[in-house]
């Protein structure tokens, strides 16, 4: 069996909350200030960021399934109440960052936003391109809002953008908002993701995740590259290296988190990773 196909049949075997995933991707942790109005309550290895506002709260992805009750009690532990959060966002509808947003939405009677592509997913809780693998579906979240390509959320005198960068997932959504850290605004930037993972990208006896996932990730790449961001956050603990910066935030001094670098050395590597995912996909399929 060649690895892709083993991948898949151990999937397949896995209950739903496990789905292959390690253990820190459900592991509650401290939560923390990454800085001024902008606080960490994911899990140990999934991240989900928190935005307070005088006029309530924004939560940004809802990590594993279970992770809901995860997420609100680091948002009771930061002082701040779960009725306050008034909007919920998503990078990406996978499993991993999309399965506690039904319970944040039933907790918290907020409202969600997401993008048309990643709406089925989300309205469906499956995986697309692997909805026959149930290991792989979530609780089904109802979308109130669909956002487009440059429109903005606004909450309490948060601005939030959305900029669609396909590929992960048809409907894969950056985020970049303001943030003051160090005494100045500062860009802030959800990644949504832009690694290969599961997904098929050629057309081999299946055909690809979706069509026209090659071009949409080198679209996305080309976009990214445009864009700047002085903090960089994003879905997995080990893209922007959070532990470290964690560690660095108690500590005093600079905030860690600050890094107009980070984004392009990110989508780099990413992009690298990419192209040999594809010739490997591809020279699997000849």
């Amino acid at each position: 069996m060649k690895p892709y196909g083993l991948i898949l049949a151990l999937v397949a075997t896995l209950p739903a909350w496990a789905a292959g995933s390690p253990a820190s991707w459900s592991s509650p942790t401290p939560p923390f200030k990454i800085a001024d109005n902008l606080y960490y309550v994911g899990t140990e290895g999934i991240s989900v960021f928190l935005i307070t506002t005088p006029k309530g709260h924004i939560v940004i992805d809802g990590a594993m399934p279970g992770s809901d009750k995860t997420i609100e009690a680091s948002i009771k532990a930061l002082g701040f109440k779960v009725s306050d959060v008034k909007i919920l966002l998503n990078t990406h509808a996978h499993f991993d960052h999309a399965a506690g947003l039904a319970g944040l939405k039933r907790d918290t009677g907020a409202q969600m936003i997401a993008s048309f592509a990643d709406r089925k997913a989300l309205e469906t809780g499956t995986y697309p391109g692997f909805e026959e693998i149930k290991a792989l579906d979530f609780e089904p979240v109802k979308v109130d809002r669909v956002i487009k390509d440059g429109e903005t959320v606004s909450l309490g005198g948060m601005v939030l953008t959305a900029h669609l960068t396909p590929g992960h997932t048809a409907g894969c959504t950056t985020w970049t908002f303001p943030v003051k850290a160090d005494g100045k605004v500062r860009q802030a930037l959800a990644y949504c993701s832009t690694s290969v993972a599961l997904n098929r990208l050629v057309n081999s006896k299946r055909g690809p995740q979706y069509p026209g996932i090659v071009t949409d990730y080198q679209a996305s790449f080309a976009k990214l590259k445009t864009m700047k961001a002085d903090i960089l956050l994003a879905p997995h603990n080990e893209q922007f290296d959070l532990d470290a910066k964690r560690a660095k935030l108690k500590s005093g001094g600079p905030n860690p988190f600050i890094d107009p670098t980070e984004l392009a050395r990110t989508i780099a590597a990413s992009e690298a990773d990419f192209r040999s995912d594809l010739a490997k996909q591809q020279d699997a399929a000849k």
